[in-house]
């Protein structure tokens, strides 16, 4: 993107070498996080929060009138994948699914940025731009933000959205019945463990960075057609760790049929070479009292279900009446959507039939 004389050497920059971790990868474990929340006395306006931290939900949502709430997120990161342009616009991407797994549509988006002093500063314009790019495909307004230096390079937004109380969804709806589709493939977190050692290519030949930058608003503009009871999108605690919170906060039985999860092919041999991020394990050690099995365990795969999604898809609870024609619609905006499961009335957790 840059047009000086230093561009060669800007594009020698591995953005991946500067950062400790990649992602959601960094994102403080589950288990640290719960013991410093629990610590704080968070103000609430109990009258007109409609969506707080109860439920480990994707964004917090306000009510502004009975006929239009707010929902805010924040989401930010160190660099997954080498080239400035597409961090921004994977950053921006992931920042602004929070908005599209409550139903919702963005409207408003600061940056948040850490920039370290020793990088040439058309890196960071460019990683601005992909993002400033993203947002504007989304439709919402980019206006400025904050930026500090740091050792690391970190980049995302702060949203603001807007959605009708009748089209609001959280975490925590499921109903007895309903099928749960995943609209994107797992195994982006071992994927980008693959580019920071050089098994990848950090470029849009990579499935996982074609997937990182791809909107999630396709599959939310046909949810008001069906009814859809519950969504969230997969992303630090993994598609197990997310659906454990599905199902702790529906208090319901979730059955997940582990052959039809989809997983990125070159992700599993990736895994099996020990490149699956701390974070899975992390993720794993948090979530293993809500599963049960109905036999013998593929332990590899298990650990690839608590891989930290960055950007990742939604995870949607429909009725089983709307499945069949929202996947139609999904596969018309080539979302490669797959049903990997169904909500039950039984003891409240997570089954996996493998």
């Amino acid at each position: 993107m840059a047009d000086t004389d230093s561009v060669g050497e800007i594009n020698e920059i591995k953005l991946t070498d500067y950062s400790k971790t990649s992602g959601w990868a960094a994102k403080m474990g589950p288990d640290a996080l719960a013991q410093v929340l629990r610590r704080v006395d968070f103000p609430v306006d109990k009258e007109k929060l409609i969506v707080g931290l109860e439920n480990g939900d994707d964004a917090a949502v306000y009510k502004l009138s009975d006929e239009q709430y707010l929902i805010q997120t924040v989401d930010f990161f160190t660099p997954v994948v080498d080239d400035p342009y597409l961090f921004g616009q994977i950053a921006a991407t992931n920042a602004l699914s929070d908005i599209y797994a409550m139903g919702g549509t963005p409207i408003l988006a600061l940056n948040i940025v850490g920039f370290p002093n020793c990088l040439d500063n058309h890196i960071l314009s460019d990683i601005l731009q992909g993002g400033a790019d993203k947002t504007r495909e989304s439709g919402a307004s980019l206006v400025g933000g904050h930026t500090v230096e740091d050792d690391e390079p970190k980049y995302g937004l702060a949203v603001s959205g807007i959605v009708s109380p009748e089209n609001l969804l959280t975490n925590s709806g499921a109903k007895e019945g309903d099928v749960l589709i995943l609209t994107k493939k797992i195994g982006i977190g071992i994927m980008v463990s693959a580019i920071k050692a050089g098994f990848q290519k950090s470029d849009n030949s990579n499935p996982a960075i074609q997937m990182m930058t791809k909107l999630n608003n396709q599959a939310v503009k046909h949810f008001s057609k069906y009814q859809i009871n519950a969504c969230t999108d997969i992303t630090g605690f993994g598609l197990l760790g997310h659906i454990v919170e599905l199902a702790r906060g529906s208090n319901k039985e979730v059955e997940i049929e582990t052959a039809e999860v989809p997983i990125i092919k070159e992700a599993l041999n990736y895994a099996e070479m020990g490149l699956l991020p701390a974070g899975a394990y992390k993720n794993l050690r948090t979530f293993k009292d809500d599963l049960r099995d109905n036999g013998e365990r593929d332990q590899l795969k298990l650990e690839v279900f608590f891989d930290p999604q960055t950007s990742g898809g939604l995870l949607i609870s429909a009725a089983e009446e709307d499945a069949s024609d929202l996947l139609i619609d999904l596969y018309g905006e080539g979302i490669d959507a797959a049903v990997i499961g169904r909500v039950n009335k039984g003891k409240q957790g997570v089954k996996l039939n493998w």
